[in-house]
């Protein structure tokens, strides 16, 4: 596993055993950031990301090499945030990252409190965790985590669909590739978001 591009390019990471820690693969996160900074290099720039269940940390590493300012990595399993953690500092990254040891949602209230707003948020749970996309994408819907302009990425087993929308969070794009795929989200404007009959 290694680092695909920008100021970090071709440097190698440290990964983890067992399928629970399933570090997105160096192919798929390069469809990953080509979508994202397409026609532009520097598109990351500046950026705040949310890197979820972070495992290794690659999505979010690959985000500072390609210039994102900030990245809060959330990772609950000790093994896995000190992998994160070596993978930093053998890259020399100091700064410019949070590394919270702690579950989700539990995990957005403290960055609420912080005032965390991301520009980018990648979710990649353990396959077997369906739940969890659901319990992760409706939390971000209902939090201050997110903003209008906010892309909100979730990594999901090609045959499994998260669902269409949560609350204000909508998918505007699937895509696949082998047996992974990617589900992008944003928040859908005010005079956009469905009115349930029951509401009315």
């Amino acid at each position: 596993m290694r680092v695909i591009a920008g100021k970090y390019r071709s440097r190698q990471l440290r990964s983890l055993r067992g399928m629970d820690i399933r570090p997105t693969s160096d192919r798929l996160r390069e469809t990953l950031f080509n979508v994202l900074t397409a026609g532009s290099p520097d598109a990351l720039a500046g950026t705040v990301w949310m890197d979820l269940y972070a495992g290794t940390g690659a999505v979010g590493i690959e985000a500072l090499s390609r210039g994102a300012k900030e990245v809060h990595f959330v990772e609950s399993f000790a093994s896995a945030a000190d992998a994160i953690q070596k993978n930093l500092q053998s890259l020399g990254i100091a700064d410019g990252f949070t590394i919270v040891r702690e579950s989700l949602p539990k995990a957005f209230w403290h960055m609420e409190r912080q005032r965390v707003t991301a520009d980018v948020v990648f979710l990649d749970p353990p396959y077997r965790l369906s739940d969890a996309y659901a319990n992760c994408l409706q939390a971000l819907a209902e939090s201050s985590l997110i903003w209008a302009m906010s892309l909100v990425i979730a990594e999901h087993d090609r045959k499994f669909d998260p669902a269409e929308e949560f609350g204000p969070l909508r998918r505007f794009r699937r895509l696949e590739q082998g047996d992974a795929a990617l589900s992008f989200y944003r928040l859908a404007a005010a005079s956009d978001v469905r009115v349930s009959p029951a509401a009315t």
